[in-house]
């Protein structure tokens, strides 16, 4: 009898736990997936409102910078303020003096910030600097002099920062001391960002060239020339580099010889591409936004506002545009191109600074102020009733 009384125990507690295995289940399948689109960004077809606001009369064309939990915004004068993502605290302002050259980048530790520095009466940089500010109070850790400044956007991978300078040169920077790995001179100035992949570097000149550079010693491993400027940071996927040129064209070019795959033409020059699962995304000059496949087909364009100069952001199924001369950011969908959202900025757009994202909160620079864009909490909806 206890024997059976035991056995029948035993079967209730394998049932009981295999209920609660398929309820936990169903559990995460329907509860998980939100929660990790919470954690990971926002959907930006979702409503989205102003959580808060970062006035100011001296925001620059250069994107900030960010860290999982800050932003670092740069302003004219030399000046990096750092910003909670959250709710906008200041945490502190760092001036450096001179002006800011370059998108800044920052990672765990530090934030990675170019200057210039001009006469007086003069249009011309006299000389440039590279700087790390710490993350917690924004104090110099090192400073590297240069004989001119960077342009463009910075741009941070392992152990190496990479950028272009206005006199031609390619640059790699060790970022825990300042010193230079390699510098490599070339005939044209350079004023878009690097991007390092699979050991290569590449640059986009103002003179049209692609270059591949090795990214340990700076060897240039091939260049493709276009006929127009490269000022947009390329996308690299299944063995293709994939960049934009003021020629009008969208190029594609194999990442290991720099051979032409391909080439898609728009209505005006391609100012940024962005990689999207198996697309890419070109925003135009024309007021176009265009979906290209992996191999150079057509799968839709969108007239938008304004002319695209920014780099889109693009989360899950859809893109954020902000097109210029226009008062609101535009979301699109990537399976159609159809406008899914739309984001009023209270103001007309004239930056070209790239919308960005840091955990559930898109943040998007215009001339008067860094606006933080996110789902209403429940207190601010209840605001909103009463």
């Amino acid at each position: 009898m206890s024997s059976t009384i035991s056995h029948n125990y035993t079967r209730a507690r394998i049932i009981t736990a295999s209920v609660l295995f398929s309820l936990a289940f169903v559990f995460c399948q329907l509860i998980l997936p939100r929660q990790a689109g919470a954690v990971t960004g926002v959907v930006l077809s979702d409503p989205l409102t102003v959580r808060w606001k970062y006035e100011s009369n001296v925001t620059l064309n250069l994107t900030p910078a960010f860290d999982r939990e800050r932003i670092y915004l740069p302003l004219a004068g030399g000046t990096i303020v750092s910003l909670n993502a959250k709710d906008g605290q200041l945490f502190w302002r760092s001036e450096m003096g001179g002006q800011l050259s370059a998108s800044p980048v920052a990672d765990d530790s530090s934030i990675y910030v170019a200057t210039e520095i001009i006469d007086e009466g003069g249009a011309q940089p006299r000389s440039g600097t590279l700087r790390a500010l710490g993350r917690e109070g924004g104090v110099t850790q090192w400073l590297t002099p240069l004989v001119k400044p960077l342009r463009g956007a910075i741009t941070v991978k392992g152990d190496k920062l990479f950028a272009g300078g206005s006199d031609g040169r390619a640059y790699a920077f060790d970022k825990r001391t300042g010193g230079v790995f390699w510098s490599i001179p070339f005939q044209s100035s350079f004023s878009g960002q690097a991007i390092a992949d699979g050991g290569r570097v590449y640059f986009g000149s103002d003179d049209g060239t692609l270059i591949a550079l090795d990214e340990s010693t700076g060897k240039v491993l091939w260049r493709y020339r276009t006929k127009g400027a490269i000022r947009g940071a390329v996308a690299v996927a299944n063995g293709n580099v994939f960049f934009g040129s003021g020629d009008s064209y969208v190029y594609a070019v194999s990442a290991d010889g720099g051979k032409l795959k391909w080439r898609k033409r728009t209505g005006a020059g391609v100012e940024a591409v962005a990689l999207t699962g198996e697309a890419i995304l070109a925003a135009s000059l024309d007021n176009f936004a265009y979906l290209l496949d992996f191999k150079g087909s057509m799968q839709w364009r969108k007239l938008l506002p304004g002319r695209i100069s920014a780099q889109p952001l693009t989360v899950q199924q859809a893109a954020l545009f902000t097109p210029l001369s226009s008062s609101t950011a535009v979301v699109l969908a990537l399976s159609d191109g159809k406008q899914i959202n739309l984001l009023p900025t209270g103001e007309e757009l004239t930056s070209s600074a790239a919308p960005i994202l840091v955990g559930d909160t898109i943040f998007l620079t215009t001339e008067h102020s860094l606006l933080a864009f996110a789902r209403p909490t429940e207190a601010s909806t209840k605001q909103e009733k009463h």
